[in-house]
């Protein structure tokens, strides 16, 4: 199975983006299944749900959010009805919608998408995420319920990113980093055939501050005091993410390739 995972799409920029590429790219590299962190993509805080829309017609199966979940408070609702939505799976209880499901791709094969927020230097104290993630993976074993599993760790530590890919590895056909904006140079397949990349940084323009239209961050950090709102970049975006291809009959990973597309990092994808 040919998989694609999208990093934090970020304001408009990074929606353009994904409309303008994504249809493109599900055709030439013969895409089975998209998933996409959409969690940045309304003014560079949440997901709207006309936004949430407009990712899932530019071609993406599944979208993923993160500690943004519910800043859009549209998606409190939207969230509970619409499948393709997933939030974090150690969100708060109280919190809409679900942190995994199984979803159908072509060919009637399985696929899970889970999500869990890291719990060091966050604002705020997450439920554990390995546990989280252990309930998940153990119900769905590959080769069996499902033909992949994707997760999505969104969280600010490389260590505990790099960490819940171990605790994955074998259980996963992919686990990937969301949340800093960044895209590391550390795709890999794991020992037990898991791919891994730590970050895969956002769809968004990269003349910025991780997004953010320059001024206001540069600002802040020289001054310590803040003058204006932070606003999304809006120059041209790169695509940024992960190309996973997976053995159907185990679920673990053949191929691994880093995503650069467009904008202003140099270009990477499938051979």
């Amino acid at each position: 199975m040919r998989l694609l995972f999208l990093g934090d799409v970020m304001g408009r920029a990074g929606r353009g983006a994904v409309a303008d590429a994504l249809p493109r790219l599900r055709v030439e590299w013969r895409l089975d299944f998209v998933v996409v962190n959409g969690e940045n993509a309304t003014g560079g805080a949440g997901l709207s749900v006309a936004h949430a829309r407009g990712l899932l017609e530019a071609g993406a199966d599944v979208l993923t959010l993160g500690d943004h979940a519910f800043d859009q408070k549209d998606m409190l609702d939207f969230a509970g009805t619409e499948p393709r939505i997933i939030r974090p799976l150690n969100f708060s209880k109280a919190a809409p919608g679900r942190g995994a499901r199984v979803f159908e791709a072509p060919g009637g094969r399985r696929v899970l998408v889970a999500q869990a927020l890291g719990q060091v230097f966050m604002k705020r104290p997450f439920d554990d995420p390995f546990s989280a993630l252990d309930g998940v993976l153990r119900n769905a074993p590959l080769g069996g319920a499902v033909q992949a599993a994707l997760v999505d760790i969104h969280c600010e530590a490389t260590s505990e990113k790099m960490a819940v890919g171990h605790f994955c590895d074998g259980r996963a056909s992919v686990v990937v980093g969301t949340h800093t904006h960044v895209p590391t140079a550390d795709a890999t397949i794991l020992s037990g055939g898991t791919a891994y990349l730590t970050d895969a940084g956002m769809c968004g323009d990269y003349d910025s501050v991780i997004g953010m239209d320059k001024a206001e961050p540069l600002r802040r950090f020289v001054t310590g005091m803040p003058k204006a709102r932070f606003e999304p970049a809006t120059g041209a975006a790169t695509l940024s993410g992960l190309f996973v291809e997976t053995d159907d009959a185990t679920g673990k990973a053949v191929r691994v390739a880093m995503v650069r597309q467009g904008g202003r990092l140099a270009a990477s994808g499938p051979d």
